[in-house]
């Protein structure tokens, strides 16, 4: 007999099955939330505060009224609680949705958020480099504004949703999306990196990437081993005169990218930030 997975929702731990949203709830109807993604190891959320400083921050940028419970202290414990109950403490990936109720696009009076926390196990290989670089793509069907919400992680995902449709219609590992201006701005998970003569290249946030957690841990600590990291503006031209292509997220770290259409890529500093920065944190 399979044991319940049991989520967290507005203050309770039920079955996933009993979790239930209106079909009036504005999160459905508009996509009015955003959410974070985590990966927690042994019963441990990893990089704790740059997920709760950017959980934070864009309840502030949404607008939501936040309850005095609403603490960065209190998620956390949620969140390990949770992994307890599901017995997922060894390896998983955490989802924390944020969402408002119900109501009218119009309807202003109830801006507290809801929050729901899911676990999943995950598999061990999140927890290594990839043996066998990716193939990916452009996606160009769409792109990203350069607009006060690029940087969230909002529900409003419905170009990266496509963009995963065409990368698996493809077999392309994941795909990159463009900004308004044509220029690179994240995959669809994940943040995207070049090296140039051994310097770590990321897009700035004025480019429209997700403000990813990894992407800050990187920045904020590639000094550490003497690599030096630069926020730029990355053109497709730019990005096919690279030595490396990367992508990165909380989940997985590091993916080196193989080929992106006649260009291949190698894996030299992928490999050191890999064993450097990211396995300490397992």
């Amino acid at each position: 007999m399979e044991n319940k997975v049991l989520v967290y929702l507005n203050g309770a731990y039920i079955d996933e099955s009993q979790a239930q949203v209106s079909v009036n709830n504005r999160a459905f109807r508009y996509g009015d939330g955003f959410f974070e993604t985590i990966k927690l190891v042994q019963g441990k959320v990893v990089n704790p505060q740059l997920h709760t400083d950017r959980l934070l921050h864009t309840l502030q940028r949404l607008q939501f009224d936040c309850p005095a419970y609403f603490t960065p202290k209190n998620i956390i414990d949620r969140i390990e609680e949770l992994v307890i109950y599901n017995q997922h403490q060894a390896l998983a990936r955490i989802r924390l949705t944020v969402f408002r109720g119900d109501g009218s696009l119009h309807d202003i009076d109830n801006l507290r958020p809801n929050l729901l926390i899911q676990s999943w196990p995950l598999d061990t290989v999140y927890n290594q480099l990839n043996e066998n670089g990716w193939v990916i793509d452009v996606y160009k069907e769409g792109h990203k504004t350069c607009d006060a919400f690029a940087n969230l992680k909002s529900n409003n995902y419905l170009l990266y949703a496509m963009a995963s449709i065409y990368a698996r219609q493809n077999k392309f590992d994941d795909v990159l999306v463009l900004n308004e201006h044509g220029r690179i701005a994240d995959a669809t998970i994940a943040n995207t990196w070049i090296v140039e003569q051994g310097k770590l290249v990321t897009p700035t946030l004025s480019e429209a990437p997700v403000a990813g957690t990894m992407r800050r841990f990187i920045v904020e600590n590639a000094h550490r081993f003497g690599l030096q990291v630069t926020e730029d503006i990355i053109t497709i031209e730019r990005l096919k005169a690279a030595d490396e292509l990367w992508l990165t997220n909380a989940l997985y770290g590091i993916r080196w990218v193989k080929q992106l259409g006649d260009t291949t890529y190698g894996n030299k500093y992928a490999l050191q930030l890999h064993q450097q920065l990211l396995q300490p944190l397992l």
